[in-house]
């Protein structure tokens, strides 16, 4: 299953970051050989990863971070935030087991499509990320553009996974994706010296890459 956001013409990037565009370049209709064009657009459009130097100014860039740690063994989990802004607490992982697979991708209800950027999701507290980093897990997935609220200065989510080492994908689409284990395949783009980059993640039976990672 692929679980990356599509990104047609208008995609929604965060707010202040650069429109996303893709401008028409060489073309065979013109007399020219191939057909190309130009890409502009921020490091976390859509499905994107955050390296740690995008919240930390001493983290790793994303070169830096083995490619290993996108790939493997995954659990998909539906959760709902609590109070306003909509955040996630401990609470929200009742009912699972007390070790998880390294990577939880959370399913917080956002569409499959976003026609304009989401002013509204569901965030991670300090508290529910390192309750993920005490469960064994080191990466976080999720449907929405943050892990932090849309108006955070203070960005305490990102510092918690700072603190965990905890590593972070946002933008997924899980719409219409059922709760249970799977491996993940998650791919960013090999941008050096980067703070992020948009990545194609997908979703394959759990097992497939036994052998292959963690």
């Amino acid at each position: 299953m692929d679980i990356s956001r599509q990104l047609t013409p208008g995609h929604p990037t965060w707010p202040g970051d650069p429109d996303f565009r893709v401008e028409p370049q060489a073309r065979i209709a013109r007399g020219d050989s191939v057909n190309t064009g130009e890409i502009r657009t921020s490091t976390h459009t859509g499905t994107h990863v955050d390296a740690p130097w995008h919240y930390d100014d001493a983290g790793r860039r994303l070169h830096e971070v083995p490619l290993g740690t996108y790939i493997g063994r995954c659990r998909v989990v539906s959760v709902q935030g609590s109070g306003e802004p909509l955040t996630l607490e401990p609470g929200a992982l009742a009912g699972l087991p007390d070790t998880l697979p390294p990577r939880v991708l959370l399913n917080t209800g956002q569409p499959a499509h976003w026609e304009e950027f989401p002013t509204r999701f569901t965030a991670l507290s300090p508290a529910f990320v390192r309750e993920l980093a005490r469960r064994g897990v080191q990466l976080i997935g999720t449907d929405g553009p943050s892990v932090d609220p849309l108006t955070s200065k203070t960005l305490d989510g990102h510092h918690a996974c700072r603190e965990t080492g905890l590593l972070i994908l946002e933008g997924l689409n899980l719409s219409g994706v059922p709760d249970g284990e799977y491996d993940l395949m998650c791919l960013p783009l090999p941008l050096a010296e980067m703070d992020g980059a948009p990545a194609r993640a997908v979703l394959l039976p759990a097992g497939t890459l036994d052998g292959l990672n963690g």
